[in-house]
């Protein structure tokens, strides 16, 4: 089994379609109630989004749900997803990251 990380939009579509099936515990409901209401993007999107971000070097895949589930504009916004990472952002990779959230706004 591999591990990889779901974004906003995935799990609201995830906890959508298990609506469906039946009925959700208090917290599946909470969670599905705050991605309904943040999440900007359909999970195609954001995946898409998770590709492209992770595609530039030293961008972590979670950094990059981060970045898709967030959808920085502002080079502070970007800087702030990566301060926990052991890596510095450039300002070339923060603009090149701004750019690519950009085209899905």
């Amino acid at each position: 089994m591999s591990n990889h990380y779901l974004t906003l939009a995935e799990v609201k579509e995830l906890l959508t379609e298990e609506h469906e099936k039946r009925e959700l515990v208090a917290s599946q409901k909470n969670a599905m109630g705050h991605a309904m209401t943040v999440c900007e993007l359909s999970a195609k999107d954001a995946r898409k989004l998770v590709e492209e971000i992770s595609a530039i070097e030293g961008v972590s895949e979670y950094a990059a749900v981060k970045v898709a589930d967030l959808l920085p504009k502002y080079p502070e916004d970007v800087r702030a997803i990566f301060s926990k990472e052991r890596i510095t952002i450039d300002p070339k990779t923060i603009n090149l990251i701004i750019e690519v959230v950009s085209k899905y706004l």
